[in-house]
């Protein structure tokens, strides 16, 4: 049994090595550019709290400068350098995506009818537009609206004292979130490919669907509602659309019913 499953072990750790390699090859050129990919990360809550009347924030020569007192401040020595390394990581996988596809695809490929790894191109593109489009909604819609709500809740008695480490933590659970949450058309498109799911099966899911999509809402995002209901009302909306797609792909045909001759 270990000798059937040998040459495939070795594929998957080809397939997992050449995507770790990408992984670490754009790792290296984002910590280059770290400075300008942190003030990009740091914009919404710059923006949040510039319109709430507090100090905006910058980085300037590894530095966190503020326009006055200092929202944004580091708990540990080396807190900026952290925040780096973590801002690079995100920055490479998001580069990094298209090739993750690729392999995971070439790996599943073999299994497959030759009409179905035709679909290779479709769903390399559309797994990276979709999870480009997931961070993208997180980043213009999401985090606009849920960091001014968070700051500004309590902020007439407490001026918020932000950690760069533990902000950039946050940001990236956001976007990882929202990214994976937007693959939902393409996972079932998939699913629907090699006929484990279809139209009907989907449609009697949905209301357990709904259930199960405000709980991973509330688990990915902050602890207020306005940021919960962005995230799962989106999600509704792509399950449904999710049913097409299967719909089209793999269709619910029901079961012939064969009467006995008399």
């Amino acid at each position: 049994m270990f000798e059937n499953l040998r040459p495939h072990l070795i594929e998957l750790r080809q397939r997992v090595g050449r995507s770790v390699a990408t992984v670490v090859l754009f790792f290296i050129v984002a910590f280059i550019f770290h400075e300008p990919l942190l003030n990009w990360v740091i914009a919404p809550l710059n923006d949040a709290l510039t319109t709430l009347g507090k100090d905006g924030i910058d980085v300037a020569d590894g530095k966190i400068v503020s326009n006055g007192s200092g929202a944004v401040v580091t708990h540990i020595v080396g807190g900026v350098f952290y925040a780096s390394i973590k801002v690079a990581f995100l920055a490479s996988l998001l580069l990094s995506l298209p090739v993750i596809l690729w392999q995971v695809w070439h790996f599943i490929a073999p299994g497959l009818y030759d009409n179905e790894k035709k679909m290779l191109l479709p769903f390399v593109v559309g797994g990276t537009v979709m999870f480009t489009t997931g961070a993208a909604f997180a980043y213009y819609i999401v985090t606009p609206f849920g960091f001014t709500f968070l700051i500004s809740f309590g902020s007439f008695a407490f001026m918020p004292l932000i950690a760069i480490e533990e902000y950039v933590g946050f940001f990236t659970k956001i976007m990882f979130g929202f990214g994976l949450a937007f693959e939902l058309p393409i996972f079932a498109y998939f699913l629907a490919l090699l006929g484990l799911v279809d139209d009907k099966q989907m449609r009697d899911f949905f209301k357990y669907a709904v259930i199960i999509i405000f709980v991973v809402a509330a688990l990915l995002t902050p602890p207020d509602v306005i940021t919960q209901l962005l995230m799962a009302g989106p999600l509704v909306l792509l399950y449904a659309i999710s049913i097409f797609i299967v719909k089209a792909v793999n269709p619910h045909k029901d079961e012939e019913v064969v009467t006995p001759k008399k």
